[in-house]
């Protein structure tokens, strides 16, 4: 593990705990994490009926409650933190409190999972996709996003994002933990997932925006190149 901020180790989960009256702030210390949603909620298909499930891996504080809602779900937040699902619970999540990797929830009960900035903070990545197998119907949607392995993605994701208005805060990421893509298709494959992996990178004119404080989201544009932040898509076989 590498020290983070006032020598605390890095990717300490207490940090979410501490600042969770960011949660919900678009200019706040998770501001990212709502753009995240809305490119996540554009690859979720709408409900095809109303007992649907999603449910939301590490949910935090529940950002992707408002998208959820419209699309017709019923949301399940999954977490260990109480202070994110309290607030979870507020916007509408049925809040179940559990680890990622042990999801305390019956094999095939979600037409949807999604696991959102997740990965990148545990140490058994491939143990949360096989959760994500294991809980979605045959036929059901993933859609999952984090940060890349390699050296590019700490300097971008740590050394200068951690230092910039919007990224994450000093500390919140362990680089040794970021995720090696190639083991993570081939695990999706072994675990009867079609998964394909994209690039995804923020508006520049609209962080701009955001900077300036005309705005309170900024678009997440797909792009080819996987080696910073990625998302994938996908269906269980």
């Amino acid at each position: 593990m590498i020290a983070g901020r006032r020598g605390r180790v890095r990717n300490d989960p207490a940090q979410y705990d501490e600042l969770a009256d960011h949660w919900w702030r678009p200019h706040g210390a998770f501001a990212a994490l709502h753009w995240l949603a809305a490119a996540r909620a554009e690859h979720v298909p709408p409900a095809l009926d109303p007992g649907a499930v999603l449910v939301d891996l590490a949910c935090g504080g529940g950002l992707m409650a408002p998208h959820v809602a419209r699309l017709g779900y019923r949301h399940v937040g999954v977490d260990l933190g109480l202070p994110g699902l309290r607030l979870a619970r507020g916007h509408g999540v049925l809040p179940v409190r559990g680890s990622v990797l042990c999801v305390p929830l019956v094999d095939g009960c979600a037409d949807v999972v999604v696991a959102g900035e997740i990965l990148e903070h545990v140490d058994d990545d491939v143990g949360v996709l096989a959760e994500c197998a294991r809980l979605l119907r045959p036929g059901g949607t993933l859609v999952l996003d984090a940060l890349a392995a390699g050296r590019l993605s700490t300097l971008v994701n740590v050394h200068l994002l951690e230092r910039l208005p919007g990224g994450p805060p000093r500390g919140l990421h362990d680089p040794a933990l970021f995720v090696d893509r190639a083991r993570l298709l081939a695990a999706a494959d072994r675990l009867g997932l079609d998964l394909r992996l994209v690039g995804l990178r923020p508006s520049l004119r609209q962080a701009v925006g955001w900077l300036l404080g005309r705005r309170e989201l900024v678009a997440m544009k797909p792009i080819r190149w996987t080696g910073v932040v990625f998302a994938g898509y996908g269906r269980k076989r």
